[in-house]
């Protein structure tokens, strides 16, 4: 069974894709980029500030499912400078204290909106 998974407390996609999918125990969230869902901008000009908005609108697109970031399996972060690299992982860090996912990062040309970082996580739950 496959479902759409959105909510307000993320920012709705900016094209034809889902916020997530869910399909059977397994949730597939698309990109996200920094935005706050409120305003519908970035919280800062900085990798910190904006790594930490991405896994905060993953945070809230799993917890409308009853997920929660420990059942991240998988991330790909978008960078658009590698140079930011540590300074993304301090804050990428704090959001997984025990067994961090599976992970790749890489620079990309460039990211909507001329974003620092776009992240999309796979999310399982048994």
């Amino acid at each position: 069974m496959k479902k759409q998974v959105s909510t307000p407390n993320a920012p709705a996609a900016i094209g034809p894709y889902s916020q997530a999918i869910k399909a059977g125990n397994t949730i597939y969230v698309s990109g996200q980029l920094p935005l706050d869902p409120k305003t519908g901008a970035f919280p800062g000009n900085d990798i910190a500030s904006q790594t930490k908005q991405s896994l905060e609108n993953i945070k809230a697109i799993l917890e409308s499912e009853g997920y929660t970031m420990a059942d991240i399996v998988k991330t790909t972060c978008l960078l658009d400078s590698i140079a930011d690299f540590g300074a993304m992982n301090e804050v990428y860090a704090t959001y997984f204290a025990d067994a961090a996912p599976a992970r790749v990062a890489f620079e990309v040309g460039k990211l909507p909106k001329d974003a620092l970082i776009e992240i999309e996580a796979v999310a399982y739950k048994a």
